[in-house]
């Protein structure tokens, strides 16, 4: 591995530069609040294609926002961990390339799980009651309207948001570029191969995705960011000699 020195000036340019980018765009959806009265959520956070409110750059901006604190803590906590060992033995080009390929991978694996929730849904409503919601939906709540209706705009009004996709791919390469490396866990404080770590959580995802699908935590997204991860390793292994 390169040397990189402890703390925040000591990590690799990609991971310091994306904690500072994530951590700016959540100073800036708090003044935007508090100043403008502008929720930047609205604005930057993906939506569903078919809603009116989707715009082709969210696919990119939504993973530099963050609902709160703690939301961007936790992912950027993880990354910091985790990231910059793996830009260390990978260097910043390719590591850039892996963190936006999960990302994106993540973005496209939930947005096929809301795919098919929406058909569902849509399936059951006659063509005046679809234009209604697609029209007219995303300017009030529809209280009258029959649970399809309601579930159909909730799809289109929801943005996702959140670094979370990409920090799981982070993860999961990290469990298979040091698979017998010890992590001591918070919670409870055990320490764990990080192999093992990687398995529980990827499973503990994949059940909650299976169980959860209109769940606000987008767990789809999580094993997207890990499975599209997973597959761009493969392929680095198969046309390069070494992942380092």
């Amino acid at each position: 591995m390169n040397g990189y020195g402890r703390g925040f000036f000591g990590m690799p340019p990609v991971v310091k530069n994306l904690v500072i980018i994530n951590v700016i765009m959540l100073l800036a959806l708090y003044a935007a609040n508090a100043f403008f009265n502008i929720n930047l959520i609205a604005i930057l956070g993906l939506y569903y294609p078919q809603s009116e409110l989707f715009k082709p750059y969210q696919i990119v901006t939504h993973m530099f926002m963050h609902a709160d604190f703690w939301h961007l803590f936790f992912n950027m906590f993880a990354l910091y961990m985790f990231g910059q060992v793996l830009e260390s033995v990978w260097g910043p080009k390719r590591f850039l390339i892996y963190y936006f390929v999960c990302g994106l991978g993540a973005a496209l694996t939930h947005e096929t799980v809301i795919y098919f929730q929406y058909q569902k849904l849509t399936g059951g409503l006659s063509p005046d009651q679809l234009a209604e919601v697609i029209n007219y939906g995303y300017r009030y709540a529809l209280t009258d309207g029959s649970q399809a209706m309601i579930g159909v705009q909730e799809i289109l009004l929801t943005p996702t948001v959140g670094a979370s996709g990409a920090v799981f791919g982070v993860l999961l390469a990290f469990g298979v570029l040091f698979p017998n490396t010890q992590l001591m866990l918070l919670f409870p404080p055990i320490p764990m191969k990080a192999k093992y770590f990687v398995i529980i959580f990827g499973a503990m995802e994949f059940g909650l995705a299976v169980t959860q699908p209109g769940s606000y935590i987008a767990h789809a997204a999580h094993v997207g960011g890990m499975l599209f991860g997973y597959l761009l390793i493969r392929y680095w292994r198969k046309t390069t000699k070494t992942l380092y």
